[in-house]
């Protein structure tokens, strides 16, 4: 099968692009597969982080011309040029990776050329199709870009529901589990991993209990509840926090919240972009990774921490509880609440939980195979086709 995948990849940075990257590599096994990559993903005024790219080598390997750097993201020129190049090119697929609607105008523009000119079939695959931070046209610019598609994926249960208002024609639609990303590296020995994180951040957490927020820090993702949980913690245990990732908002509240609290010395905060060779350190690190967001469809972050056989501390938000099975895997908690988050951190160290947790995350994540997730579109693709 010949396809073509649209969506962010290297030299962009982020899970995004990862999770590209990985569905290209395991696709690539048994079909001709292609990335229409972005050139320009975000005005730079409009982007929060520092920057957009990656500072080193790509972690897939592409076969020459296969990640084709091309779609700028805010030029209707662009996208008429690209949607008649890839149409040319005739595939059996389109994947196109869909999470915001910044992106509606361009991915309906090229969807509707190409599957006015070509035989392709368009798979949008949904991460998200109502964004965690709304803004006024969000429902509208998905329902725009979603008529283009011919069937859709969905990661998790939440989505699938979210995708029946914009899905009124019942179109197939794939339900699938975000694999693990196993990109970064096979996991470390914790000491080992520990004393990187001293030599090159300057952060010691050698003899320490240790928990991992890990990601980029937006207000959807409830840091402020973690800090305030810690505040409960620090009282019975010593227990260290490590927050790792680019702040997308006000770093200096979150700081102030620390400091306000007394809680410098069991809250250490890296607020850099990981780079892709040091991911492994931090996960190998922790004994436990923590996500207290506020909403959330599916995550990335959980998904690492399962490759590294991590367990998580998570809210019962979107699709994350259809991954953590409380009591086995990890706790799930109420979303803004600190308490029950300082519970669930305390009951896993004064249970010795970590042992019997990653056992089980251990044999959990053999359902989150790339394999299995590849299989799924190919083979629901040609039963419509």
């Amino acid at each position: 099968m010949k396809i073509i995948i649209i969506g962010t990849a290297y030299p962009m940075r982020g899970g995004m692009a990862h999770f590209n990257e990985l569905m290209y590599k395991y696709l690539s096994i048994e079909n001709d597969v292609k990335i229409y990559s972005f050139k320009r993903q975000y005005p730079e005024f409009l982007f929060p982080g520092k920057t957009q790219y990656e500072e080193g080598k790509p972690l897939t390997e592409f076969a020459e011309g296969s990640n084709i750097i091309s779609i700028d993201s805010v030029n209707p020129f662009n996208w008429i040029k690209w949607g008649f190049i890839i149409a040319k090119e005739n595939a059996d697929l389109i994947i196109i990776k869909y999470w915001i609607p910044f992106f509606a105008p361009a991915f309906f523009t090229l969807a509707w050329i190409i599957r006015k000119f070509s035989k392709a079939k368009v798979l949008f695959q949904a991460d998200n199709v109502i964004p965690h931070e709304k803004r006024f046209g969000d429902k509208f610019l998905t329902k725009v870009a979603l008529s283009q598609g011919d069937i859709f994926q969905v990661l998790s249960e939440s989505v699938a529901e979210d995708l029946k208002f914009f899905n009124k024609k019942n179109k197939p639609v794939i339900h699938s589990k975000h694999p693990v990303y196993n990109l970064f590296g096979e996991k470390v020995e914790k000491m080992e991993a520990r004393e990187c994180i001293k030599k090159e951040f300057g952060v010691d957490v050698i003899s320490d209990k240790v928990i991992l927020f890990f990601g980029y820090i937006r207000k959807y993702k409830g840091l402020n509840y973690l800090i305030d949980a810690m505040k409960e913690v620090v009282k019975k245990l010593d227990v260290k926090l490590l927050v790792v990732g680019e702040f997308y908002e006000d770093e200096n509240k979150y700081m102030e919240q620390i400091k306000n609290n007394n809680l410098e010395k069991n809250i250490l905060v890296i607020s850099n972009f990981m780079p892709n060779e040091k991911v492994r350190y931090f996960f190998s690190a922790c004994d436990l990774v923590v996500l207290p967001y506020n909403s959330a469809t599916q995550s990335g972050i959980t998904q690492i921490a399962y490759f590294y056989e991590k367990p998580v501390v998570a809210t019962k938000v979107g699709g994350l509880s259809e991954v953590i099975h409380d009591g086995e895997t990890g706790y799930l908690v109420e979303p803004k609440n600190s308490p029950q988050i300082a519970d669930a951190i305390l009951k896993f160290y004064n249970e010795n939980m970590e042992s019997e947790f990653s056992k089980k995350v251990s044999e959990e994540k053999k359902k989150y195979m790339w394999e299995k997730f590849v299989n799924e579109i190919t083979s629901n693709v040609k039963l419509i086709a």
